[in-house]
């Protein structure tokens, strides 16, 4: 009996050593088969900048349904990890509901601070109810707090694929929020101004957005008539342009101007319309307007990089709504309608940019034509393959929505909407008589990449009592779309040196239990996980207890 005790002495002693010596000694084993544990380099990079505490609330703590605690795991295992590259990042769990006397206030105070809650429904012993979670982050760093979306909602998606879409977001999310509060030196993006782009009201929302990273100004290309290496000059001090739906031709001397920003090494994003076509003007014709082409005087310049938006409209059956009131006075009523030049465009998941987003709303968009050249180019947004396109001059009617489409007709899709471009950019006036003259002019550039997206409204935010509304959000349909997520990202992939971006590629595969199976067999594991160990205590003790009447009587 003593030799009994004396190994179980051992054993305590040894997982006593082991977990003294783990204390020290601190490692992980990353086991699964898509390593969702082992953070990307750039991540560990960002993380360990921070020489003091950086605290992270995570408002997962409480009372929350299923699915958000296995998010709720994932997360804390994700800090856990941030935190054995730098013992400054720590994590508390949050419970933002827990004592609150009054819970309407509490969440109206939340939603305040730009933290929307999920409506859940749960249903437990056949009784459904509808619970708020918040699924957020804080990254609180010195006077700074950066907020971390950890839900990622995707448009028809289940459960368990929001759950996988939310957790393959993480690493990145997190590494963007630290990246936010430990950037020393901003690049520059220039709005271009002076052919008549968006008004800043309409692009408010992305601009807020991407203050975080970069600094903004403004840059007149107007002023190139009568100082044009001064506007150059101004605009080579920008790391980036952004070209917000023009309405006005650009004159050959500022699309010289353009060409050489580009060339010496300026990123640009171009968001074009080639048609002139609008609602508004829809509504205020009576319900039809004629589409017309919208010359900007850019053809040749993005033929230069293998790209042609032709002046027709994309007519796609995955289509976005317009709402239109019916009825007059207290009668009136607001319906949801498809329009089919609007389409919706799903991701192809094919690149950093486009990785796990939302689908993106376009309005009014045209095809692109990709050729053959040089330069490499990836489509980023494409239409459905029930797509079409309408030639124009057209009369675009609301009368289209009684009408029922021949789907037969839609046979031509997967329209390129979106591309980027990149390689060793060349002057589209080499060995071309030059417009006017600027100083250290360059017709063969080093390597750099842009953005040509044909709908200049990609960016447009609504407006309610003058006030700029969320990029993305529709007020009519109460609808949230991709469009600002892929902005950004479409930013930070041109101006990202460090690969950060590249985080977003990552595939991570969650396993899930099938909340069918739960229920059926739920009285099963119960008795299983209680009883067994029950009955294996009982027997431990009647063998201990007979080894024992046998040792000393014999």
């Amino acid at each position: 009996m003593g030799k009994f005790f004396v190994s179980i002495l051992k054993v305590i002693v040894a997982v006593v050593a082991i977990n003294l010596l783990a204390s020290f000694l601190y490692t992980r084993f990353d086991l699964t088969e898509d390593k969702r544990y082992t953070l990307s380099e750039p991540a560990v990079a960002v993380a360990q900048k921070f020489e003091t505490p950086v605290i992270v609330d995570v408002l997962l703590d409480g009372n929350i349904p299923a699915e958000f605690s296995k998010l709720k795991t994932e997360t804390i295992q994700l800090l856990e990890s941030f935190g054995s590259k730098n013992s400054n990042i720590k994590y508390n769990l949050v419970d933002p509901m827990e004592d609150s006397g009054n819970p309407q206030e509490t969440v109206a105070q939340l939603q305040s601070l730009g933290l929307q809650p999920a409506n859940v429904t749960v249903e437990e012993n056949g009784k459904v109810s509808n619970e708020l979670v918040f699924p957020w982050a804080m990254v609180n760093y010195n006077d700074q707090t950066v907020k971390v979306p950890l839900l990622k909602n995707k448009l028809g998606s289940t459960a368990e694929e929001r759950i996988n879409n939310s957790v393959q977001q993480l690493e990145y999310a997190f590494a963007d929020a630290f990246t936010k509060l430990s950037i020393e030196e901003k690049k520059s993006i220039a709005v271009i101004k002076g052919n008549g782009e968006l008004d800043d009201v309409y692009i408010a929302d992305y601009l807020t957005t991407i203050r975080d990273y970069y600094n903004i100004g403004a840059i007149t290309l107007d002023s190139v008539a009568s100082n044009p290496q001064n506007v150059l000059d101004q605009l080579k001090n920008f790391d980036l342009a952004l070209i917000a739906k023009p309405t006005e031709a650009f004159t050959d001397q500022e699309k010289y101007v353009m060409d050489q920003y580009m060339v010496q090494g300026g990123k640009s994003i171009w968001m074009l319309d080639q048609v002139n076509m609008e609602m508004d003007s829809i509504y205020a014709g009576g319900g039809e307007a004629i589409a017309v082409p919208r010359d900007l005087n850019l053809k040749d310049l993005f033929f230069k990089y293998g790209v042609r938006i032709n002046p027709v409209l994309v007519n796609d059956l995955y289509f976005t709504q317009i709402v239109l009131a019916s009825g007059e006075g207290n009668d009136s009523q607001y319906n949801p309608l498809p329009w089919f030049y609007y389409p919706m465009v799903f991701s192809q998941n094919n690149h950093p940019i486009n990785t796990n987003i939302e689908a993106v709303r376009l309005q009014f968009t045209s095809p692109m034509d990709i050729l053959e050249n040089d330069y490499q180019k990836t489509i980023l947004l494409q239409s459905s393959p029930l797509s079409k396109t309408d030639g124009i001059p057209r009369v675009v009617s609301l009368d289209m929505i009684n009408q029922q489409p021949d789907q037969e007709t839609y046979n031509n899709g997967n329209l390129p909407l979106a591309v980027l471009i990149e390689g060793n950019f060349t002057s589209m006036y080499k060995n071309r008589v030059k417009p006017l003259k600027l100083q250290n002019t360059l017709e063969e550039g080093p390597e750099n990449k842009m953005i040509v997206i044909s709908d200049g409204d990609v960016i447009k935010n609504q407006l309610r009592n003058g006030r700029p509304l969320e990029l993305g959000y529709d007020k009519w349909t109460n609808s949230f779309y991709g469009n600002k997520e892929f902005l950004v990202n479409s930013t930070n992939y041109l101006l990202d040196n460090t690969g950060l971006i590249n985080i977003r590629n990552k595939k991570v595969a969650i396993p899930l239990l099938d909340v069918k199976k739960i229920a059926e067999q739920k009285n099963k594991w119960q008795l299983v996980n209680i009883g067994f160990p029950v009955v294996l205590t009982l027997l431990f003790g009647l063998f201990f207890g007979y080894y024992r009447k046998r040792k000393f009587t014999a």
